[in-house]
């Protein structure tokens, strides 16, 4: 089975296997709570259109935050409050 993209035509943006998993992970989250805040529908899964964007070079790890947020830590400590 042939992947596209390529692993190779990834990592030649982003070269750690790990750093791009996180940084198509953390797109494809941005892209799916966009689309639901906006109401849009979406033609293709988050996370394809996360890789298609670093396939394409239009999206890099440099500038993202890739700090890892606990929401159920957050959510509980808001109730707390």
């Amino acid at each position: 089975m042939m992947l596209y993209p390529a692993m190779s035509q990834l990592n030649s943006y982003i070269p750690n296997r790990y750093m791009l998993v996180n940084v198509v992970a953390l797109r494809a989250r941005q892209i799916s709570e966009a689309a639901e805040e906006s109401g849009e529908s979406l033609d293709d899964k988050p996370v394809t259109l996360a890789i298609r964007e670093v396939a394409d070079g239009k999206l890099d790890a440099r500038g993202m935050d890739l700090t890892i947020k606990d929401t159920a830590v957050t959510e509980q400590q808001e109730v707390q409050l």
